[in-house]
């Protein structure tokens, strides 16, 4: 059994909020570049140097890649071998947030009620998904999402004989009816199956996913691939200016589900899609 003080957590949460928001992560970095020599309009393409020169400013100066920085969103995996001592660890982590955010000096944009709306002045509390594991490691992402592009998001309960035409619509329409609010280019966050709660919380997921990695299903990756070229042929285009670079990247997450049921969920993010990953 390994012991961990759960104020290591609260350190690690408060270095991860502030990283994820300075600093693109490599894989995001590595497609926006591409993006940037393959978009073909020449107005997408002047759009696209002016948010990489937005990011490389960020990383210079510390300065948050976008004045949203979002809602803290933490999927913690616990391995069954690790004894957490020193206090409670939701508590823990939205210390670490509540350090991040205030230290940090970024925006505090939650609020403690959904009607009221009184801000909470230190950005808690973050949304929490747990996972108990095998092992004795602990496994944190910290993903802030701003709600320009949260709020384009969508949940699609389809009856099962719409199959995979269905469910390539539901994307779509997502990505259509989201223009330009979405802050393109995007990256675009699918979850297949499960119920109403668990294709969105895949769609989540999927957005934390590097995108280097491809699905270990072979239709989810073709999937993939098929959903990223109809997107950039919406011609919505960066900051909807038109374009051939609508999405940076098409990640799916699939789960068994219901034989009456074929939910789909689509959580799109915009061009910065923060995500900062580690393991203690």
């Amino acid at each position: 059994m390994r012991e961990v003080k759960v104020e290591q957590i609260t350190k690690n949460i408060k270095e991860m909020c502030i990283e994820a928001n300075h600093y693109l992560s490599p894989d995001m970095k590595k497609v926006f570049e591409t993006a940037v020599k393959e978009e073909e309009s020449p107005l997408g393409k002047q759009v696209l140097s002016q948010l990489e020169e937005n990011l490389e400013i960020a990383a210079q100066d510390t300065i948050p890649i976008c004045q949203d920085t979002g809602m803290a969103v933490v999927f913690i995996k616990v391995g069954q071998d690790v004894h957490l001592t020193g206090g409670d660890i939701t508590d823990a982590i939205n210390e670490g947030v509540r350090q991040g955010y205030v230290d940090g000096f970024l925006r505090k944009s939650v609020v403690k009620d959904p009607i009221y709306r009184e801000n909470t002045k230190d950005n808690t509390p973050a949304v929490i998904h747990y996972s108990i594991v095998p092992g004795d490691s602990i496994d944190i992402t910290v993903a802030p999402k701003g709600f320009g592009s949260e709020n384009m998001s969508r949940v699609f309960m389809l009856k099962p004989a719409d199959g995979i035409e269905g469910v390539k619509n539901a994307i779509l329409t997502a990505v259509r009816d989201a223009g330009p609010n979405a802050c393109p280019p995007m990256v675009v966050g699918v979850g297949i199956g499960g119920t109403f709660e668990k294709c969105a919380l895949l769609a989540k997921k999927a957005l934390t996913r590097n995108l280097e990695e491809s699905s270990p299903v072979a239709y989810v990756q073709e999937l993939e691939q098929e959903m990223l070229d109809k997107i950039n042929k919406l011609g919505i285009g960066p900051g909807g200016l038109g374009g051939t670079k609508t999405a940076l990247a098409v990640n799916i997450e699939t789960y068994p589900t219901h034989i009456a049921g074929l939910p789909v969920a689509v959580n799109i993010c915009c061009h910065v899609n923060r995500h900062v990953h580690r393991v203690l």
